[in-house]
């Protein structure tokens, strides 16, 4: 029996799942303006484990998303995955938080376009197929009335709070929006992280680092 506990902070949400053998069997998770994920996430882990008859030795491994995302979001998960596989030597397993929010959806045509706010009018951002396989790699876009253009000709599914400031750049009729799809949750980590361990896919526990995609940027209030 596989049981992986899954974390997903690489926004708002701070969200904690436990999975056997790919099925999630319980979720806990908050999003909140202010990131909260210092003081939820240990005591999501705890209630979790307690909650479903479980400790932290009957896990087979943790899978953390990876980003891009909110830096400090993804700092606090994965120093704190780190240090939770380091300490009971299970393996590690990095999962790619735009898969994680477009598993959200099913679509049969057309593709899944998962984006997170960045700054202004940017996104993080990347298109899936129905399948979810990737098209093309992740980048920070910013966005404008001739974004997507060249797949006018396809239906573009966008999901994620980056999505919602879209609406009035990006309001061709193929582009469709599901406002109530906003934020990346450990609930589709499970079956992912499941078919990862069984490859063996898993990553350095002392070198792994997120995948921030852009570098830190202090903002200063203005006096």
């Amino acid at each position: 029996m596989i049981t992986i506990l899954s974390i997903e902070t690489a926004t708002k949400n701070c969200s904690v799942s436990l999975s056997v053998t790919g099925e999630v069997i319980a979720c806990k998770e908050i999003a909140e303006e202010n990131f909260s994920h210092a003081e939820k996430l240990h005591v999501f882990i705890e209630e979790l484990l307690k909650e479903n008859n479980k400790t932290l030795k009957d896990l087979s491994a943790i899978a953390i998303s990876q980003g891009p995302g909110s830096y400090t979001g993804l700092r606090i998960g994965v120093s704190s995955v780190k240090g939770l596989c380091y300490g009971l030597s299970i393996p590690l397993i990095a999962l790619d938080t735009l898969e994680i929010l477009a598993r959200q959806i099913k679509v049969d045509q057309g593709y899944i376009v998962p984006m997170l706010d960045a700054r202004r009018m940017e996104v993080f951002s990347v298109l899936f197929d129905k399948d979810y396989v990737r098209q093309g790699d992740i980048e920070a876009i910013v966005i404008d009335e001739n974004s997507f253009s060249k797949h006018a000709d396809r239906t573009l599914h966008l999901i994620g709070d980056g999505a919602m400031k879209c609406q009035e750049v990006l309001s061709g009729d193929n582009f469709v929006y599901y406002p109530e799809v906003t934020y990346p949750s450990a609930r589709e980590m499970g079956e992912i992280a499941y078919q990862k361990y069984l490859k063996e896919d898993f990553v350095d526990v002392a070198y792994f680092e997120p995948f921030y995609l852009k570098d830190f940027v202090l903002i200063q209030k203005k006096k």
